[in-house]
């Protein structure tokens, strides 16, 4: 494309990311009349964030908050200070994050960032910070882990993101067509993607019904790439996906976009090994080609072609980081699978393949669960963590059996796609 014709395609998709603002405000984030609204967005998206803020005052909010990030100064940051620095979270920003949070604001986040904006940083920096987050601000975390907050991550292109998709477009290209992607991935390059959303929400609900019904006690994975799995399940367990629900009966959705069915496994229960089908992007550092092994549900033994240090440092955040906390199914037939596109972006590339997650699990996912402690949950099953870490195992031939208590075995997944969708 000339120069001319991508700005003119750019100005052209105005009027649709307008619109997939709206859906973001009004359906992901579910601001309510009088609420605030927390907006954490990266600077090079100050454009989206002023139309983002403009959605949320015409649908109500009572105010909206924005928080900026900037990855260039991120990175000076972890590059000069050692890593006990970050293992305080400044007291200001404590009283701001769980303020915030008591205050009952919901939380948007754009995602946004280069798949390798830290590389060659001490992985230890980042997790350090991430768990000092999670242990200081103790209220904004339980208020978003425990049904108490409306969040939503959403995504928006920046620079280095797009050329990493698109290496071979020039700089306005890539943008363009990441804009196009992320429009398409997130069902709103249509005129009315609330309908849209309606719509798509309906679609999780047979799948729901149907695993819920046969509360399988375990699933067995197998590839041809060497996944060989079992995986246990809870007694009690529940599959979720598509909307969710507060509390206090908010609906809301938080991942925009979303094709997952999932549920958080028996912590204790993992045996075997599962191998990547994507990268993983963590802390602005890419892991490939990597393995992990389970037994009795801990992590034993794991190698990776490139980044074995970033897993390293995953698994050490606490005792629990090498158990799982959820498990997803998703089919191979889903628009962002089929687009081919590898979007180098958790919250794209986990809604294009099954995936599994290191780290905490969901008090959702287990009947009663939003009512029971830290400790009961673990008691039944459910992880807990100062982590969350998705990983995709969803090759193209991938199977997936669930057994009953009675000793059934269903057929769950065949061929990287759900079973009872296979003529």
């Amino acid at each position: 494309m000339t120069n001319a014709e991508v700005t003119a395609s750019l100005a052209g998709l105005s009027k649709a990311i307008r619109r997939y603002a709206k859906l973001v405000v009004r359906k992901g984030a579910a601001i309510q009349p009088g609420q605030e609204l927390v907006i954490q967005t990266p600077v090079e998206r100050a454009d989206f964030a002023r139309v983002l803020a403009d959605e949320a005052y015409a649908a109500g909010a009572g105010h909206v908050t924005v928080l900026w990030s900037d990855e260039e100064i991120t990175r000076m940051e972890y590059a000069n200070m050692a890593v006990d620095y970050f293992s305080t979270v400044p007291a200001w920003k404590r009283e701001q994050m769980n303020s915030l949070a008591t205050g009952g604001a919901a939380f948007l986040f754009v995602d946004g960032a280069d798949p390798q904006a830290l590389r060659g940083i001490d992985p230890k920096k980042v997790e350090t910070r991430s768990r000092a987050m999670r242990e200081q601000c103790d209220v904004y975390r339980k208020g978003l882990d425990f049904g108490k907050n409306v969040w939503c991550i959403a995504g928006a292109p920046v620079t280095a993101w797009a050329r990493t998709v698109f290496p071979d477009l020039s700089q306005d290209e890539a943008m363009l067509r990441l804009w196009e992607a992320i429009l398409m991935a997130a069902r709103a390059d249509g005129p009315d993607p609330q309908s849209e959303w309606e719509r798509h929400n309906a679609t999780f609900e047979k799948n729901k019904r149907l695993l819920n019904q046969y509360a399988f006690d375990r699933l067995v994975y197998k590839s041809a790439n060497g996944t060989d799995f079992e995986l246990g399940l809870n007694q009690g367990h529940v599959w979720a996906g598509g909307a969710a629900r507060t509390v206090d009966g908010t609906v809301f959705f938080p991942n925009m976009p979303t094709e997952e069915v999932f549920t958080s496994p028996d912590c204790l229960r993992a045996n075997g090994v599962v191998h990547s089908v994507m990268p993983l992007v963590h802390g602005g550092q890419i892991v490939r080609d990597f393995w992990f092994r389970f037994e009795d549900g801990r992590v034993v033994d794991y190698g990776a072609k490139e980044g074995r240090d970033v897993l390293k440092s995953i698994l050490e955040v606490d005792d629990n980081a090498c158990m799982l906390g959820e498990c997803a199914l998703i089919s191979k037939d889903t628009p962002i699978r089929q687009s081919g596109l590898l979007f180098y972006d958790t919250l794209y590339d986990e809604n294009a393949s099954c995936h599994l997650a290191l780290g905490m699990g969901f008090p959702e996912c287990l009947e009663g669960g939003l009512d029971m402690s830290r400790d009961e949950l673990v008691a039944h099953g459910v992880n807990q963590s100062l982590t969350h870490v998705d990983f995709m195992i969803g090759a193209d031939d991938l199977c997936i059996t669930g057994i009953t208590k009675s000793g059934e075995e269903v057929e769950v997944f065949v061929d990287g796609r759900w079973a009872w969708s296979v003529a």
